[in-house]
Parts: C-alpha cells; structure tokens; sequence
C-alpha cells in the first residue's frame, strides 16, 4: 500500500527520539543540586540533534558529577577520579565515529586531573567537557577545592581556606592549542542550552566551565548573582549567545564580545565584578589530534571482533590439532 505524504510525516514524527529516549537512572541528587540542570540541557542537546543513543558516550570521574553517566540512556563510562579525560580520548581515537561528553567536577578536573586537563586541551580532540563547579567537594561531604573563595569554612579548612582559588577560565585560556572556552550558569537554563549545543557543533576540544549551585553544603553562595543579575555579564556574539528579548530585560549588562579575541577572553576571565556568562574564546582553525595520528581504518564494532577473535585464534587448540597431538603421543 502506497503511503501519502501526510502519513510519511506522521511516521517520521513516531521515529524521532524524545528527551525520554534518553534519560536512563532516576537521579539521585539533591533537590536544587545544579547537576539536574546540566543533565537537563544534555538530555534536550541529544533530542535536538537526534542523536543516535548508540553513537553517544558521557565519560565521568569522581565526585557528583561522576554520576552522570548513569543517567543518560547511552554508553557511559564511570572512570577513576581524575581519569575522565584520558578514557574520553581514548575513546575518540579508535572510535571518531562517536560523539564524547565528559562530565567532570572542581576537584576531578582542577585537582588529581590537572595534568590531563592540560594536555587534553593541548590535543584538541573532537569532544565536549562540561566542569560541574560548586565549589566544593559535595560527594565527600564539603571539604575545601581548588575553586574555593578564599576564607571558605569547610571540614579541612575550619578556619577558612587559605589560598586564594584557581581560575578554571584562565587556567584553560592560557593553554597552547586550547579552542573553545565558555561558562554558564545553572540558573540561566536557556543559556546553558545555547552553550552546549555551540560546544557540541564546535570541532575541537570544547571546554565549558558550569557555575552551579550546591543546596546542601552552599545554599547560599551564588544569591548574589542569582538575585541581582547585573552581576552577570553577558558575552553576546553572532559567533556566540543570542539571548533572546526577554531574556535581555533583565540581563542588561552584556557585552559585544568577539570569541576570536583572545587577549579580551583573558581580560574578561580575569575580571572580577561580574560573573561572564558566554563564549569566551573560540577558534575552529587549530588542528585536532585525532586527525593529525588518524588511523588506516576505522576501528568499527565488526573490526574490533575481527580483531579479537584472529588473537584468540593463535590460542586456540582446534580439535583435529588435538587428535594430532593425542596420536603422537
């Protein structure tokens, strides 16, 4: 029977996957916890651009945002803490084919994962990174991070942290090869959304450092940003975020910031009156690691088992071999 175009519609429509196609734990955070929010964008991200569940992989270490991987219904790799971004690029050079988010914490990334932080912005590889940043180590009960205030109270710094905190947007900006740099926050929802699907569409290391609250051992930390919304700056671009009208009503403090303008991105990075909210920095021309080392073929589920089974092979006693054997003896 002959379809017509309005049933070929209606059948494209039932095959189109739904945020719920993609959402896999029930989550176990806490009510308020800024983690909900980014899931949310990500889940919303994957719909949007009808992403095939098995062409998706989220990578996490340790901390909150560790979790994260449960919760989509895709593949997913709960790594060692700190270990998020070598899995990731590991991942990506036998498999390019796939898209790879890395879901990583203040303390995962800032801290025992520094150095592959670094070098993964160096590599450049084809994959988007989401920070979670609170502040503080919520899933160890609120000890101290490298992103803490200074004079922060927690349970190893009773007295207040004494160093003043490390600069996730700076560290990142001043990196060789780094390609794309953006913040947002959990309480700009649409914002969030925009930024994540900019690092998604971008080719390259896509790095997002996500302010986001922590009810439980912060509740109150980020009210001033939240109540008075001149303390956040809007990095506007055709390049960048276009907040929409009534969004601008009531974060008017914005500015016309090109993402090409690297020596601006540091300068905004490094301010302090105002939060930035938007692409700091981004540069599509900077050559990507899995192409400069790209392999002869493309390592594919079928290759993979071709491979594994030829290994096992020279292992393997074959029943006429053992006949042979049995008779000589």
């Amino acid at each position: 029977m002959a379809l017509t175009a309005t049933d070929c519609v209606l059948l494209s429509d039932d095959e189109r996957s739904t945020i719920e196609d993609y959402e896999g734990g029930v989550p176990r955070w806490c009510t308020g916890c800024g983690d909900n929010a980014i899931l949310t964008s990500l889940q919303r991200l994957c719909r949007d651009e009808q992403l095939p569940q098995e062409k998706v992989v989220f990578v996490s270490g340790i901390g909150c945002s560790g979790r994260f991987p449960h919760y989509m219904n895709t593949y997913g790799f709960h790594g060692l803490h700190g270990r998020a971004l070598p899995v990731a690029e590991g991942i990506k050079i036998r498999r390019p084919d796939l898209h790879v988010f890395v879901n990583t914490g203040d303390g995962d990334c800032c801290s025992i994962g520094t150095a592959h932080w670094i070098h993964a912005l160096r590599y450049n590889m084809d994959m988007t990174v989401v920070m979670h940043d609170n502040r503080t180590y919520g899933l160890t009960k609120h000890q101290a991070s490298p992103t803490s205030p200074l004079g922060l109270k927690s349970n190893t710094t009773p007295y207040g942290a004494d160093l003043n905190p490390l600069d996730p947007l700076s560290v990142t900006l001043g990196v060789t090869n780094a390609s794309f740099v953006a913040q947002a926050v959990d309480w700009i929802p649409e914002l969030l959304h925009q930024i994540v699907s900019l690092a998604f569409h971008h080719k390259g290391f896509s790095f997002i450092r996500v302010l986001q609250r922590c009810p439980e051992y912060l509740p109150a930390f980020f009210d001033p940003w939240v109540q008075d919304p001149a303390r956040v700056l809007l990095l506007s671009h055709q390049d960048g975020i276009q907040p929409a009208p009534s969004l601008s009503r009531t974060y008017r403090n914005q500015e016309e910031h090109d993402p090409l303008d690297l020596l601006r991105a540091k300068d905004i990075a490094a301010g302090a009156d105002a939060i930035p909210v938007g692409i700091l920095y981004r540069n599509p021309e900077i050559p990507r690691y899995e192409e400069l080392r790209k392999p002869d073929r493309l390592y594919t589920p079928d290759a993979i088992a071709k491979g594994f089974e030829a290994e096992l092979d020279r292992f393997t006693i074959w029943p006429e071999q053992e006949e042979k054997e049995h008779a000589a003896t």
